[in-house]
């Protein structure tokens, strides 16, 4: 289609309810259509044509009843969209006809009716849109063109272009008299003075494009949005068909992924501008199926940190465009691509065979079990699909819908994390703190819901006057196994009483845009929490370094002893938190007992006290978690536990996870082969059902932290 065209459409429309700026906000069905053909190069004009849209929900609202003047009963007998879509490519054709014309633009007034009407409510009842609602000149824009003094494009109305223009005001039924009034528009512009010419139309893109992004790349944070609330398995083109109507840049959707490398229902969408940006904000809580989606302004800062990649590997791998990739997850490590061609088949052929396989992998060249694919057509995906959970070797894999966004968030994840992480060299004393203190009194608050984004800050000035009945040291952040905010915190106070107070004062108060619960708790349960348990309705659950035979004999309750802090703690995660012995000994001054982290600025600021803790998996004698460890801190740890009581036999504890649930004594035995146990202790390996671990006691040289 040319850039230009001599025979316009002119088309108005009105919903079920917002109507003029605020047109399709509300994901309400269109109810009304009007059109008018204009030969701007003869001067001649059609009919007007008035047509009802019979919606699915015959609930109008109060606006659109008054507005329109439209009833229930009207509307009850119209003809459904589809038919009426119909109606108005015959209608448009036969005149055409008659006016020796062949082809048109519809014009419209603003961008509303055809990007946030036509186009979501035909996807969302499955209709194929005619090539003539894929590009539409806007009258807005173009009367801004020849009067750029007037204000901007999105202020204008059809009476203040009117009355600018000297126009008499049009009357008549509800969509009539604006499509006589924007026709008068037209033709006051094609005359003198402006001469205007209708050029450029705008376009509605069909599909979307996938594409690789450059982390080197410019991203205009005015036209980045955040989507959340989104199903699990929804993929990009999902997410393209919930904005459809909006110009989505190529590449522009990207999946974001929790720290499991899962997707954690929320995307970073990229538009070519910022008027299509403002225009998906405006799809606040429309829903894809049966669940609404939350849309937020993000930034191009975000966007990046999701989808841009340096490797050349992920590079090459994504250059082949219009192609969908599929997401195998759980294979073999020693799977070859041959391996994964003859588990595909014959019936979904891989783009390019071989090369258009990439492994994940660790940086030493380890495989991780995830392996993305290209197809080169939807049909060849969906029967990829219908492999979902087929064994490959000895195991069955995952296979999922996924994007180039996905493929450089997990390839860069692996990538750039390294394998093992050493610990910051010095770490500073500072003066011994009983910041926990446990019990049965009831002097502590818990706050539950609050903003994953909360301070410290935000927490002080959400308690109010309550702020100055806080203990030193009282503000406890509750971190989730991510190490990352779990929106629960604790506060000691100074009595029961100012607690008590707290929890009436400050329940359900808000908290920017969400409301946080308060509840009186004790020193113990808060204590209780902090290491791993869990307080609600049904009562206390123990943390698992509670349970019996469960936890190393690294893991307490809290104790009163000299802390540290590291220069960089705040790259540490809760896993490299210790504890001490359940039942301390006596030891030198030289050792400490316990072992914890704190934010780099803790001693700068009262109640930067971000602590949580969590029983780390086991390691080896020499480092603490995942972090190598210095000698003096793994010297000191061991002689604790060589002091406790909880060994009163030589030998140690070991923790097995990842063990099937059907694993018995002899099987753990016959692991073990060649190691002595001690035989008082062959009771103790007994599998922990529901989290599939068992302890033991392995030679003496192992301890586990």
């Amino acid at each position: 289609m040319a850039s230009h065209s001599d025979t316009l459409v002119v088309f108005f429309g009105a919903t079920a309810g917002a109507n003029g700026a605020k047109l399709g906000s509300d994901e309400r069905e269109l109810i009304l259509l009007v059109w008018q053909i204009v030969d701007l190069q003869n001067n001649k004009f059609g009919e007007t044509h008035r047509c009802l849209v019979k919606p699915d929900n015959l609930e109008l609202s109060e606006q659109c009843k008054e507005d329109t003047g439209l009833s229930v009963e009207e509307l009850s007998r119209a003809e459904p969209l589809d038919r009426v879509l119909q109606q108005f490519q015959q209608s448009i054709s036969s005149e055409l006809k008659s006016l020796g014309r062949n082809s048109y633009v519809l014009c419209t007034d603003g961008p509303q009716l055809v990007r946030q009407v036509i186009h979501p409510e035909a996807s969302k009842k499955n209709l194929v849109l005619a090539d003539c609602f894929y590009s539409f000149f806007d009258l807005r824009k173009e009367f801004h063109k020849c009067c750029p003094d007037t204000g901007s494009a999105r202020d204008q109305t059809l009476s203040s272009m009117a009355e600018f223009l000297t126009l008499s005001a049009e009357e008549g039924e509800k969509g009539i008299c604006e499509v006589k009034t924007m026709v008068a528009i037209i033709v006051q512009l094609l005359s003198e003075p402006w001469n205007h010419k209708f050029a450029n139309f705008e376009t509605v893109k069909c599909k979307f494009e996938t594409g690789a992004c450059s982390k080197s790349e410019v991203v205009d944070s005015e036209t980045v949005i955040r989507a959340r609330g989104l199903p699990w398995q929804s993929s990009d083109q999902d997410i393209a068909r919930f904005f459809k109507g909006l110009n989505i840049a190529k590449g522009g959707v990207a999946l974001c992924l929790n720290a499991q490398g899962r997707r954690n229902g929320e995307a970073l969408v990229r538009f070519v501008d910022q008027e299509h940006r403002d225009l998906a904000l405006e799809r606040h809580k429309h829903h894809m199926g049966s669940r609404y989606i939350e849309v937020y302004k993000a930034t191009g800062d975000e966007f990046l940190k999701i989808v841009g990649g340096t490797s050349n590997e992920v590079v090459q791998f994504l250059s082949k465009e219009n192609q969908v990739i599929i997401r195998m997850r759980g294979l073999p490590f020693t799977a070859t691509a041959d391996d994964v061609l003859g588990f595909l088949g014959t019936d979904c052929p891989v783009t390019d065979g071989k090369e258009g396989l990439l492994f994940v992998k660790y940086p030493d060249g380890r495989p991780t079990g995830d392996a993305f694919v290209l197809f080169a057509c939807e049909e060849y995906a969906q029967n990829a699909i219908k492999k979902h959970k087929e064994i490959l070797g000895k195991r069955y894999i995952e296979l999922f819908r996924s994007t180039a966004a996905e493929v450089q968030q997990v390839l860069n994840r692996y990538l750039s994390t390294p394998l093992i992480s050493t610990l910051p060299p010095p770490v500073l004393p500072i003066i011994t703190q009983p910041f926990i203190t446990t019990g049965n009194t009831r002097d502590c608050v818990r706050l539950r819901g609050l903003p994953y984004t909360a301070s410290i800050e935000d927490i002080l000035e959400f308690m109010g006057e309550f702020t100055v009945d806080i203990k030193p040291h009282g503000v406890h952040m509750v971190l989730n196994q991510q190490g990352r905010p779990s929106g629960d915190a604790f506060i000691q106070m100074k009595s029961a009483e100012r607690a008590f107070l707290v929890a009436q004062k400050c329940h359900k108060k808000m908290m920017r845009d969400r409301y946080v619960e308060v509840f009186q708790c004790s020193g113990e349960e808060m204590s209780f929490v902090l290491m791993g348990g869990t307080l609600n309705r049904s009562g206390l659950s123990p943390p698992p370094c509670k349970l019996p035979c469960l936890s190393p004999p690294g893991y307490a309750a809290f104790q009163t002893a000299p802390t540290v802090i590291p220069a960089d703690a705040a790259l540490y995660q809760p896993q490299a938190i210790l504890a001490s012995p359940r039942t301390p000994q006596p030891t030198t001054a030289t050792l400490p007992q316990t072992v914890a982290y704190y934010p780099a600025q803790a001693h700068a600021q009262l109640y930067m006290n971000y602590t949580t803790y969590y029983p780390s998996p086991p390691v080896s004698p020499t480092t603490v978690s995942y972090f190598a460890a210095p000698g003096s801190v793994a010297a000191a740890v061991a002689a604790q536990a060589s002091q406790s009581q909880m060994l009163p036999q030589p030998g140690a504890l070991v923790r097995m996870q990842g063990l099937p649930y059907n694993t018995g004594v002899k099987e753990i035995l016959s692991f073990f082969q060649g190691y002595q146990f001690a035989p008082d202790e062959y009771n103790s390996l007994i599998p922990v059902s529901d989290q599939a671990r068992s302890l033991l006691q392995p030679p003496k040289e192992w301890l586990c932290l």
